[in-house]
């Protein structure tokens, strides 16, 4: 029986992102060398582009090339040694292109839709627009398609219970999985809501003021197609966590 392993790389919104964290995911994608790598989206946080930004010193920073070179180096880096990569659009990504409705003639620039942009065809990352189910009754979402749950796992199960599928998702920041059933006797049908937990320092994450329901993680899954296994994969406030029988960063 052949296995496709995955890696699911959480929200890392680049430059808030937890540096040693991210250093030790990397050494764990180039150690077990992943046959897929999932990015649930948020990969770079667009701040000075933001609605919030507007009107404040934030704006008037001159660090967007940078935070994509950033972004382009460590996507890169957690997927190089994999077959394939994915990443969902996803809100903060969406930022580009809501930025530029202010002046619509730019719109049809190729160069400034966000998947050339941030040139993932060099990288063989593929972008999708919309949901994209990896395997058979699996799909990989942001997580801001529905209502935001506070309770792990809860937020993408909602979404499963829509789509009939189980989802896997980001944008909650929180670590989690939860499960619902539904059929009768020994026809039922399990449907799982998968969260991702986040890749951020949140002493970063100034507009937390301090406070934030998140978890650090990543997810590992195993298809050997016809079931999924997930494995939530916590990771420690100093970037350690261990994973598959081996500690990184400890």
């Amino acid at each position: 029986m052949t296995i496709k392993r995955y890696l699911v790389i959480s929200d890392l919104q680049i430059p808030y992102h937890h540096e040693t964290a991210v250093k030790n995911v990397i050494k764990l994608a180039k150690r077990e060398r992943f046959d897929s790598v999932l990015c649930v989206g948020d990969e770079i946080d667009f701040q000075t582009i933001s609605r919030w930004a507007e009107k404040t010193p934030l704006a008037y920073q001159q660090t967007l090339d940078d935070d994509r070179s950033a972004t382009q180096e460590i996507l890169w880096a957690l997927t190089e040694h994999s077959r394939e990569a994915h990443i969902i659009r996803s809100n903060h990504t969406d930022r580009l292109y809501n930025t530029l409705l202010k002046v619509p003639g730019l719109i049809s620039l190729p160069e400034l839709q966000y998947a050339k942009f941030m040139d993932f065809e060099s990288m063989g990352i593929t972008f999708h627009k919309t949901f994209y189910e990896f395997e058979k009754g699996w799909i990989l979402a942001h997580g801001d398609e529905g209502n935001m749950n506070p309770n792990a796992g809860q937020t993408a199960l909602n979404l499963a219970k829509k789509a009939g599928k189980s989802v896997v998702c980001g944008h909650t920041h929180r670590l989690g999985m939860s499960a619902y059933s539904e059929g009768l006797y020994g026809a039922y049908r399990p449907l799982y809501g998968v969260e991702t937990g986040n890749l951020m320092n949140r002493a970063k994450a100034s507009y937390t003021k301090g406070l934030a329901n998140w978890q650090m993680g990543i997810v590992i899954m195993d298809w050997d197609g016809k079931n999924m296994n997930v494995q939530m994969i916590p990771i420690n406030k100093d970037g350690s966590f261990t994973a598959l029988g081996k500690s990184y960063g400890a």
